[in-house]
């Protein structure tokens, strides 16, 4: 298959755009010249994840969401990044497995998956640790499909159910319905969660929730939607409390503050009444400490990189 065909008229995602982005850009921001903003070894990522080697990080530019409260707002919507080859992106994979990375960690990949599929079949005969596909959740089903036998392991956020919600602060009315859908096709993709002997992840679904101040109950409706859609040996959960007040926060009152622990704990009882296992985050994680450091050179990111 051309893979670089799909950017002709592109509907990766659910925006759907249909635009040519070999002449223009989508409402991701990007059109066909492949951009990430950093690369490396990625050591905050759930345990089974990093492990004690690090996650082989890549972060792409450009994002077919528009959240208020993105850590990453940088290089998601503020055109921070530069352009390196199909070739070179498959040579970042292959470095990364030298430098002993426990799986590739495409970060935020979704509007470049056609160039990502394309630089994984150039490493194909020789890249033996799992790809992991580490997205927003707002993916069309008909894009997930083209990541078998490509992906192994599928990172997906599910921020909301409220349709509202997701309007007023990622500017998708329709993240829930399609997110869910998404997700179902992950898990037939990836199958059940399975570990190496190091309790390194080798193949599943781990879905990551972020409590917003002010949303514990959609939290929560949520939290009861994936208990009664997915049996508990299928995906594993990340309950995340790291949300951080961004300066785009500054006008919405409910965002300009932290998850408070009574929110982040009453979603948690949520998440143990259906016996999942997974991933509890502390909440000393809500600091932007922990947002990496990106960059518009590819000559500077190489000395940054691990």
């Amino acid at each position: 298959m051309d893979h670089l065909r799909l950017l002709k008229q592109c509907r990766l995602c659910p925006r759907q755009c249909g635009i040519d982005r070999t002449k223009t850009k989508g409402f991701c921001g990007e059109g066909d010249s492949l951009r990430i903003a950093r690369w490396g070894r990625h050591y905050w990522e759930e345990p089974c994840i990093s492990g004690k080697e690090g996650s082989g990080t890549v972060f792409f530019c450009g994002c077919s969401l528009k959240c208020v409260f993105c850590q990453n707002y940088e290089i998601s919507q503020q055109n921070t990044g530069y352009e390196i080859s199909v070739q070179e992106l498959a040579d970042i994979f292959l470095s990364l497995q030298q430098k002993g990375a426990n799986n590739i960690n495409l970060v935020n990949p979704t509007h470049f998956v056609p160039q990502i599929l394309c630089a994984l079949d150039i490493v194909k005969d020789n890249l033996t640790i799992p790809v992991v596909y580490n997205c927003g959740g707002y993916e069309r089903a008909e894009t997930i499909r083209l990541l078998e036998g490509y992906v192994d392991i599928f990172l997906p956020d599910l921020k909301y159910f409220d349709s509202e919600l997701s309007l007023k602060y990622s500017k998708a009315k329709d993240y829930f319905d399609n997110a869910i859908t998404a997700i179902k096709e992950m898990v037939k993709i990836a199958g059940k969660p399975e570990f190496d002997d190091r309790g390194i992840l080798q193949k599943g679904v781990i879905i990551r929730h972020l409590v917003l101040p002010g949303s514990r109950k959609d939290s929560i409706q949520l939290m009861d939607i994936i208990g009664e859609t997915f049996s508990k040996d299928k995906i594993l959960i990340s309950l995340m409390s790291q949300f951080t007040p961004t300066k785009n926060c500054n006008n919405i009152k409910e965002l300009s503050r932290r998850t408070t622990t009574f929110e982040y704990n009453s979603v948690i009882k949520a998440v143990e009444k259906y016996g999942f296992e997974g991933y509890i985050q502390q909440k000393s994680s809500a600091d932007d400490v922990y947002i990496p450091q990106f960059f518009n050179d590819k000559k500077v990111t190489f000395f940054h990189n691990d």
